[in-house]
Parts: structure tokens; sequence; C-alpha cells
């Protein structure tokens, strides 16, 4: 049997270890696997949740960073199952992207963003567990796909369209059958079973094996860490009971309005059928 090294989960590494530039191999590790393409961090940007607790964001972390092409990557990982997730997502690409556009500068200053959602709940219909979403535009009638010009790619620097406009990545963690066919794979494999086993060799799980260990933190740190996987357990179990409690109310309540309605229709309609009961008997016989 392959040995394996329980870890810490990745949002607490992303809360309170990975935000350091000790270790950002472990980060670059990943985005390089995930993007297929070597990455470098330049920096951490201030994001909206620098909460100590899942509790406090309804079990949501936020990461931005800056890499060597001046692209901006958003690191999100969500528990909780959210019908709209991928309307938040659009609304924090499109804030991210002119958030630091200055008013006289041109649109070509618009920052690339990166969207990447580590998800533990079902988004969506469908059977893969990684998706990407990009944009290209593609002629209706000769069906080409439309290129930059020689210009416009001196001008961004850029060799396609597609490279122009934010990319989203979906990982949806629970999809995972556990099999670890390559090195993405083997990720994966991490951020749902907290796991790494010794025959991975993907770039940054070597770092995260030697800093990630609940064992080598100190006592403080775990304790720490104890305290938020059990606020993770808790916000788990009151969001199933108020979702069961919303459910027995709205049926509840569905009900008691069917009765009102029942009574108030039958209430109608014996009142008509009193009328026209009574002008029949009021009649003369013919």
């Amino acid at each position: 049997m392959t040995n394996t090294r329980k870890l810490i989960t990745f949002d607490w590494a992303i809360k309170r270890l990975l935000r350091s530039k000790a270790n950002f191999g472990i980060l670059e590790g990943f985005l390089s696997e995930l993007l297929k393409e070597e990455i470098t961090i330049l920096d951490v940007l201030e994001s909206e949740s620098n909460k100590d607790y899942a509790f406090d964001k309804f079990n949501r972390v936020d990461l931005k960073v800056r890499n060597q092409k001046q692209e901006v990557i958003i690191i999100e990982i969500q528990y909780d199952s959210e019908y709209d997730y991928l309307q938040r997502i659009f609304y924090g690409v499109s804030k991210t992207a002119i958030e630091g556009m200055k008013e006289t500068q041109s649109y070509a200053g618009i920052t690339k963003v990166i969207s990447i959602n580590i998800l533990y709940f079902d988004l969506g219909s469908g059977t893969d567990y990684i998706y990407k979403g990009s944009t290209r535009f593609i002629g209706l009638h000769n069906h080409d796909l439309l290129e930059l010009n020689a210009k416009q790619k001196q001008l961004f620097k850029k060799e396609s369209i597609e490279s122009l406009y934010p990319e989203y990545y979906l990982i949806k963690i629970n999809r995972f059958n556990d099999v670890a066919k390559d090195t993405l794979d083997e990720w994966i494999y991490f951020l749902k079973n907290e796991e790494i086993q010794e025959s991975f060799t993907a770039k940054g799980l070597k770092e995260a094996a030697d800093k990630l260990s609940i064992m080598k933190l100190p006592e403080e740190e775990q304790k720490a860490y104890e305290h938020y996987k059990d606020d993770l357990h808790y916000q788990a179990s009151m969001f199933e009971s108020s979702f069961g409690d919303g459910y027995h109310t709205g049926e509840v309540t569905g009900m008691e309005k069917g009765l009102v309605k029942g009574r108030e229709e039958g209430r109608v309609e014996g009142r008509v059928e009193g009328r026209e009961e009574e002008v029949s008997r009021k009649q003369p016989e013919r």
C-alpha cells in the first residue's frame, strides 16, 4: 500500500501559509499544473475575505495573486451549494478586471483575470471534474475562428483573442474518483483527501508535503486549525439544518395555504350552488 501523509486543508493553507512568499512554490506548482505553463507569483493582492474562519464568509476563501505576466489569478474555495455561483464568479472577475484601471487609461489596459474555483458541491449538470470556460468568436457562416491581426498582437502582446478575456476553471472535487492519472490529478487528490502519496511528482506537492503537515505546525497553530475544522463541521450542520427547516416550513406553509384556498373555494362554490338551487325553486312550474 502506498504511504500517504495527512496534511492541512488547502483553504487553511491559503488563509495562513500560502500568502507568505516563502511558500509561493506550493501555489506556483498547483497553478503551473492546472494552467499548463510555468507560473511565477509576484505578489499576493488584497482580497475581500481575509477572515480567520470559514464561518465568517460562509465557507468561502478568496486569494488574489499577480503572476509574471501581470495577470490576476483568483482562487476561491466553496463548500456549500450556491445556485447562482456562476453569476457570482462572473461578477467577481468583472470587478477585478477593471478595479485598477485609471479613467485616462485605454481599454488595452484592462487586466486579464483567471478565476479558479475549487468546489466541494456539484455545480450544474456534467460528468467531468474539471471544466474550463473562455471566450472565442466563431463565424456564423464560414465557422472560422476570429484571430488578432499583427498590430493587435503587437499592442496586446498576445497571440489570440481568447487570451485577452477572462478564463474560468471549475474543479468539482467530489466528482474525482481518487485515481490520479497525471500530475494535475495528483493535486486534485490532495485537494479532496488532504493527503499526498509518496509516489506523486506534481510540481509543488513535495513542498506541500514538507510544509503543510499538521504535526509540523506550532502548538497554537494546531489548536487554531482544530478550531477551524470544528467550525467547518458546525457550519455544514447549520446549513443542512436551515435547509431542512426551510423546506419543512415551506411545506407546512404551502399546505396551510392550500387548505385555506380550498376552504375559500369550497365556500364560493357552495354559495353559487345555493343561489342556483334557490333560483330553481322560485321558478314557476310549467
